[in-house]
């Protein structure tokens, strides 16, 4: 088959049709070999196809010569590609070089990119001239690598957004010392020129930037695009950063659109950002260092919003292992200052349940504990446990063992626990017994006045055994809605 479609191809039948079904052949690895040796030492019966008058063949060969991946393909493809005037089968010359050792070629594709963005730009050929510079841009990243960037601007007066869970923003609120900021529905607004103590605090799960010269954009991806270019935005990055060199970014965006739509407008509007600044921002989804965001308002605007992933966030970085049931780090954190009134310092504390150690680890960084003890029956969450505490600096006492069957030479203070909740095989009949056993058990390992600290999702459940075992409920905080969990604190 391969024979008579190169015999086909050699007396002019049917070109573009034979092509494609030469490419169609060569998915089976023994067809591609065997066109391989066949065009080995002569290869010109493929070449003189990238001069064929109608431009899809050229596009077609070029694609195939590509798959070929025979040396000899290189140099005729990059003079196709520069002297091919039709604006669709540029970029397939480009993908088709991308297959091969051109290293040698690198200047000359800088220049063919610079050029390129210096183009005028109308809708007829806007997507053509996109495709093409994201087909140059792969090839000299890939050969090139990325710069990476150096958050610098610690320093420097930003308007940040911290986003916090909804129902206690204002416990963020009260830990920051600037005096402009504000709360808002999804978290605070903050003016300050000391990053570094936004960047200690525990209790937010994220840091946001206003972009100077825009709050908002249009919902249209090309006049987006150009809002975000005009303002003050690239002068910013480059405020904040040691190097000057081009910033790789992703765009995510929150609206009511289906997904089909919103991944288009994604896609024709970071490819037109990349165009528009120069490419001093290059659209690269899966290897970036700033996010766009961009967010449906109530009038159906875009509020725009930028994350530097260029600012290290060591806040949680102890967290080495989770397992599916662990909880968020920062969920804990905010647990800590809820509670920390009715936390002491040198406390013998126990974690029962204790996964892999989050929530004693956060505690003793909020206050210091004597004796902390976790116990969990889950062993691959203990081992992961002693990793994140290793991590962490701390010193905590792990045993692998159900909670109802553990004894111990003195009491405790206080327990600090995630408690479990229904999930997989766990039925909520199951929860309920074990919440009927954790409460009568609790009163073997406590003090007197010892204290129970537990984030739960069945409060209801909670609440009733502790009345049962006479044991008062000092406290109780909801903390997300929609999980319907609390943060419940109990004295015996």
């Amino acid at each position: 088959m391969i024979q008579t479609l190169l015999n086909n191809l050699s007396k002019g039948i049917d070109e573009r049709q034979t092509i494609s079904a030469l490419r169609q052949e060569i998915k089976n690895e023994d067809k591609l070999n065997e066109l391989v040796d066949a065009l080995f030492d002569d290869g010109s019966i493929l070449i003189k196809e990238l001069k064929n008058e109608d431009p899809k063949t050229r596009k077609n060969a070029a694609l195939l010569m590509g798959e070929l991946e025979l040396d000899d393909f290189l140099m005729p493809l990059y003079e196709a590609y520069k002297s091919e005037e039709k604006l669709f089968v540029r970029s397939s010359y480009l993908t088709a070089i991308s297959h091969y050792d051109y290293n040698e070629l690198l200047p000359d594709l800088h220049k063919s990119l610079s050029d390129l963005a210096k183009k005028p730009v109308t809708e007829e050929n806007r997507k053509h001239i996109n495709e093409e510079l994201r087909a140059l841009s792969k090839l000299i990243t890939d050969e090139e690598g990325t710069t990476k960037h150096t958050f610098t601007g610690y320093n420097n007066v930003h308007d940040c957004i911290l986003l916090t869970n909804r129902l206690h923003a204002d416990v963020t609120l009260e830990q920051i010392s600037a005096p402009k900021k504000e709360l808002f529905a999804a978290g605070i607004r903050v003016t300050t020129a000391d990053l570094n103590e936004l960047l200690s605090i525990r209790t937010y799960n994220e840091l946001l930037f206003s972009i100077s010269g825009i709050k908002t954009c249009e919902p249209d991806p090309i006049k987006a695009a150009k809002m975000i270019a005009d303002s003050h935005l690239m002068d910013s990055l480059k405020c904040d950063h040691l190097e000057d060199s081009p910033f790789y970014f992703r765009v995510e965006l929150k609206s009511s659109l289906t997904s089909d739509k919103k991944s288009n407008f994604v896609k024709k509007m970071s490819a037109e950002l990349e165009r528009i600044t120069r490419r001093y921002l290059i659209n690269s989804p899966s290897d970036y260092e700033i996010e766009l965001r961009l967010i449906e308002n109530k009038e159906g605007r875009l509020n725009v919003l930028v994350k530097y992933n260029t600012i290290p966030d060591n806040r949680f970085s102890y967290r080495k292992e989770s397992v599916a049931a662990s909880i968020k780090p920062v969920n804990a954190a905010l647990l800590v200052e809820l509670a920390s009134e009715y936390m002491t310092e040198n406390a013998q504390v126990l974690d029962p349940f204790c996964g892999v150690g989050t929530m004693l680890i956060e505690r003793q960084m909020k206050v210091k504990a004597n004796t902390s003890y976790g116990i969990d029956i889950y062993e691959p969450a203990i081992i992961k446990a002693e990793e994140n505490t290793s991590s962490a600096g701390q010193i905590i006492h792990y045993i692998n063992k159900d909670f109802f069957d553990f004894k111990h030479e003195y009491l405790f203070d206080e327990i600090f626990t995630n408690m479990p909740f229904s999930s997989g095989h766990t039925t909520e009949d199951d929860i309920y017994d074990l919440y009927q056993k954790f409460f009568a058990k609790s009163r073997e390992v406590l003090k007197e006045h010892g204290t129970i600290i537990m984030y739960t999702h069945n409060i209801d459940f909670a609440n009733e055994f502790a009345r049962k075992n006479n044991i008062t409920l000092l406290k109780q905080i909801e903390i997300l809605k929609k999980a319907g969990t609390n943060l419940a604190v109990y004295r015996l």
